[in-house]
């Protein structure tokens, strides 16, 4: 085995790997509102035991290379960007949970490829192929399925809202994805994702203050340790992991190879959570993924970050 293909199934291991800690995130949550835990405080409790391996890695980062050389604007735009893409798009997410089962929030999140598709075709002129609008309708179609089948599922408890809250999130995340590109050329993939996770702890943090007044010592031990598997493997462990897989692959291959997710979150969530799965989410669920892996075979860098929030 050559050394460039040596590097390349590394970073197809990576990816991999990034996409199961990815597919854990639901199941976490949804684990965790077994004990009565609300959305934001369970989203700080992720936030905060993450934060400290976030400002440990760029801290490390910045002595190895030269500091972020950053206008004031620049700065903004970055929190900007990072209370998007890891504030509004996870509380979004992790309200949808609180409704629908992880293995449908795992399928509708995966909407976000194709927001990303149409932002840029939109905002920014870019062209739209004939195989791109057939993924579109994949996707689409998939999803409408996947939904469709979930509709009169009694263990779910409203089906429409949390839908909405997790379409909501995929959109946001889109916003993110397309806004972060220039910054992420100026700063690097892993020291904007340590700048954009910090900036985005503030108005978590805020939030829970206003809305709970930050008690978060009143739970049981198990919340703890749910918290601690978010922050640490469901969310540093799979971002670093999946940059550096973008870095050996690229970002086509990524976000084909992270297009795995659904099915992971399937198998997880019938086993552990025994939610049940209808033959149509599992018709749907395949179909999404062929969309998705037709946006991810043809797509361009702006696809590149499989879904984290």
């Amino acid at each position: 085995m050559t050394q460039t293909s040596t590097r390349y199934w590394i970073g197809a291991l990576l990816v991999f790997l990034a996409a199961f800690c990815f597919a854990c995130k639901g199941i976490l949550i949804k684990l965790a509102y077994q004990y009565q835990i609300d959305s934001i405080s369970l989203l700080t409790l992720r936030m905060l035991f993450a934060l400290p391996f976030y400002v440990g890695i760029l801290l490390n980062l910045n002595r190895k290379q030269p500091p972020a050389r950053l206008t004031m604007r620049q700065w903004i735009g970055l929190a900007i960007f990072g209370i998007t893409g890891y504030y509004f798009a996870s509380f979004f997410n992790f309200l949808g949970l609180v409704y629908i089962t992880a293995s449908l929030e795992r399928i509708l999140l995966f909407v976000y490829p194709t927001f990303v598709l149409l932002m840029n075709a939109i905002g920014f002129g870019r062209r739209v192929t004939k195989l791109q609008i057939v993924a579109l309708i994949l996707t689409y179609a998939g999803i409408l399925l996947a939904f469709w089948g979930n509709i009169e599922t009694s263990a779910q408890k409203n089906v429409l809202l949390g839908a909405f809250w997790v379409i909501l999130s995929g959109l946001v995340y889109a916003v993110y994805l397309v806004g972060s590109d220039q910054m992420i050329t100026l700063v690097g993939s892993q020291r904007y994702t340590c700048y954009a996770m910090i900036a985005a702890t503030v108005p978590t943090v805020l939030h829970c203050a206003l809305q709970n007044g930050l008690q978060l010592g009143k739970y049981p031990t198990p919340i703890y340790v749910l918290g601690l598997g978010m922050g640490i493997f469901v969310t540093v462990i799979p971002t670093f992991m999946i940059a550096e897989g973008i870095k050996r692959v690229g970002s086509g291959n990524a976000s084909i190879i992270a297009s795995i997710g659904p099915i992971f979150t399937i198998i997880l969530s019938t086993s552990i959570l025994h939610e049940t799965i209808s033959a149509e989410q599992v018709i749907g669920t395949l179909l999404v993924l062929a969309g998705v892996f037709l946006i991810g075979w043809r797509g361009k860098k702006h696809l590149n970050s499989p879904i984290s929030n």
